[in-house]
């Protein structure tokens, strides 16, 4: 495979910012092995941006011939108090998080899911961590409170201190070339790059995705990244990849939806999801019916009112039930991840 072909997958919607293109090209060029990694704390269920746009983007880097590592950050959920600080309840919810991603099309052998708590015992990884602590301050970690989902007032503990310095630590122990990871860790990506040439570690390049804005994110506008996103722990935000027909017509029918294309999450689930999962769209309207074989056509045709949001919206939610339909059926008929999601669904989810 040539590398433009490699650089337009990895550039591939929903990759929102890549530091730098340039270093990714030589990257590309100068190394025959390269691997990337993304983290996920395990902290209750998987909605459309943890499984299905997850999947998507993990497909692009498997295509582009990148070896893919899976952190299952179960220490950084601990320290991060979800599902109230329990170790055994995060790491079954790490279990049933993998579960997903085999649903949602990820085929795990040609990954590799690391458990955090696997290498913690490994004194070079500590060492790491505390020679980018020793050079970064303290006012430059509590800056990075937003990769917990977190505002600075809300750094209560001092174990919250720990988790920027052990994350910017993660490349550098699982030997990584990319750190493909959301926006909204990317105070934790480019302190990687800051500290890696002042201890001898290559500097790794970013590929950051879009975070799909939560169904009602238009009220809050204005607010932190993490606010606005898709979010677990605000149900009506998100939907959920167990989420039923109905439940899904009612979320989105519900959902901000603007005479624009800014901020407005309906558009982004037909821009993100749907024409990554479909070579078409069709919107029925009360004159007939009208396909669209690209993004950029549909949001046009939307934003002149040529399409009515509420049949926008019909036309989403109908999509999004042929995609979740199958997912749903494997928590259903496999008994592995059926027992994991009722285990999970019988937990309370804590921010």
């Amino acid at each position: 495979m040539d590398i433009e072909t490699r650089m337009e997958l990895i550039l591939k919607d929903p990759t929102e910012e890549v530091i730098t293109q340039q270093e990714l090209r030589e990257l590309l060029e100068t190394k025959e092995k390269i691997s990337a990694y993304d983290g996920f704390e395990p902290s209750g269920f998987a909605h459309l941006g943890s499984g299905l746009l997850r999947a998507i983007k993990l497909e692009d880097l498997i295509k582009a011939k990148i070896d893919f590592k899976l952190l299952i950050a179960d220490w950084y959920a601990w320290i991060n108090n979800k599902l109230g600080g329990d170790m055994e309840k995060i790491k079954l919810a790490g279990k049933y998080l993998v579960e997903v991603w085999k649903a949602c099309g990820v085929d795990t052998k040609k990954v590799e899911i690391i458990w955090f708590s696997d290498f913690v015992s490994d004194p070079e990884y500590w060492k790491k961590v505390i020679q980018i602590a020793k050079i970064t301050t303290v006012k430059r970690i509590i800056r990075c409170s937003p990769i917990m989902g977190r505002k600075e007032a809300e750094l209560n503990y001092a174990a919250q201190l720990f988790y920027p310095a052990m994350q910017a630590a993660d490349p550098f122990h699982l030997n990584i070339d990319i750190c493909q990871l959301g926006m909204d860790q990317r105070h934790a990506t480019m302190l990687s790059r800051e500290v890696a040439e002042k201890l001898g570690f290559p500097k790794p390049v970013c590929v950051h995705h879009h975070l799909l804005l939560g169904l009602q994110a238009g009220k809050r506008m204005g607010k932190e990244d993490f606010e606005v996103k898709m979010s677990k722990s605000k149900p009506l935000s998100a939907i959920f990849v167990h989420d039923t027909y109905e439940q899904i017509k009612e979320k989105i029918k519900k959902a901000f939806c603007p005479p624009t294309a800014e901020n407005n999450p309906i558009l982004e689930i037909v821009r993100f999801i749907l024409f990554r999962k479909f070579d078409s769209m069709e919107i029925k309207t009360k004159h007939g019916s009208e396909s669209f074989s690209c993004y950029a056509d549909l949001e046009k045709a939307y934003i002149e009112g040529k399409i009515h949001p509420l049949d926008l919206k019909e036309a989403v939610a109908e999509k999004l039930n042929e995609i979740l339909t199958p997912i749903r059926e494997h928590f259903e008929k496999n008994k592995k991840a059926k027992e994991l999601y009722e285990t999970v669904k019988s937990f309370e989810i804590t921010r």
